[in-house]
């Protein structure tokens, strides 16, 4: 083999080389790309749905002032529209809530326009507490609300142990009809949110409606797993969807079956 031979083979090799890696990175370039565009076109869709759920909430809610921010913390629009859709329709007595904000003043508000109803919000934070009771105070529904200072104390259930609720604030003879599930933080603790249901589900009738926020997050997730074993006498109600995951469960009886009916 001749020294041109070897140079030639050795330069179409070289170009050989710089075309698949530049083929593999055009293709690279290309999925990201496409990923980028869907990403984009989801997030755009996204603030479409917010912006669209927040006008009807002005619509259907028609509050005295302007409503405080719904990102961050704050429950998003779609799940307030939730919120008030259930109201509406179920026409709940009493409404428990975990966590405090934007939407007690939303139950609040519904509450007041079918005439009767009260929320009883359970808040961890005596500094946030405050700041819903000026918000409620602001829009003129303290009869419609009640905040209740509720500080994260140790409790140990059968499969989980950590920080929840004190509820020795909550009127001991309430029948839950709704309970809304928007808290403690999930920096809390791991499921911090899984004890709701346990501790209140004696304070429930056949019927009671109960929202959880964020159901999309692996707490989340784990805690409506245990809850579809040790409580199978709630059924979800399908055709539910939120920014952040809801999940919606209708308690059908007061009576514990052996059938599954979160899966």
């Amino acid at each position: 083999m001749t020294v041109e031979t070897i140079i030639l083979l050795c330069a179409v090799a070289i170009v050989g080389s710089v075309c698949l890696v530049l083929y593999l990175m055009y293709h690279k370039l290309s999925l990201a790309i496409d990923r980028l565009g869907k990403q984009s076109a989801r997030q755009t869709d996204n603030v479409i749905t917010q912006i669209e759920a927040l006008l009807a909430l002005y619509a259907e809610v028609r509050p005295t002032h302007g409503l405080p921010p719904t990102r961050g913390w704050a429950a998003s629009p779609d799940f307030l529209r939730l919120l008030t859709k259930f109201v509406l329709e179920s026409r709940p007595q009493s409404v428990v809530e975990c966590s405090s904000g934007l939407s007690t003043l939303v139950l609040a508000a519904c509450l007041k326009m079918q005439g009767h109803g009260h929320v009883f919000s359970l808040e961890h934070d005596p500094e946030f507490a405050e700041k819903t009771r000026n918000l409620i105070q602001l829009h003129g529904l303290e009869a419609w609300a009640t905040v209740i200072d509720a500080p994260l104390k140790k409790l140990s259930l059968p499969s989980w142990e950590g920080q929840w609720y004190d509820i020795a604030g909550l009127p001991p003879d309430v029948t839950i009809d709704m309970l809304v599930i928007d808290g403690p933080p999930h920096t809390t603790g791991h499921m911090a949110r899984y004890p709701a249901l346990p501790v209140m589900v004696n304070g429930m009738k056949p019927g009671t409606i109960v929202l959880l926020d964020d159901a999309d997050r692996e707490g989340e997730q784990k805690s409506r797993l245990l809850w579809q074993r040790e409580l199978p006498n709630f059924a979800v109600i399908p055709g539910l969807t939120a920014e952040k995951g809801v999940l919606g469960l209708r308690l059908e009886s007061t009576v514990i079956s052996n059938r599954s009916a979160l899966v």
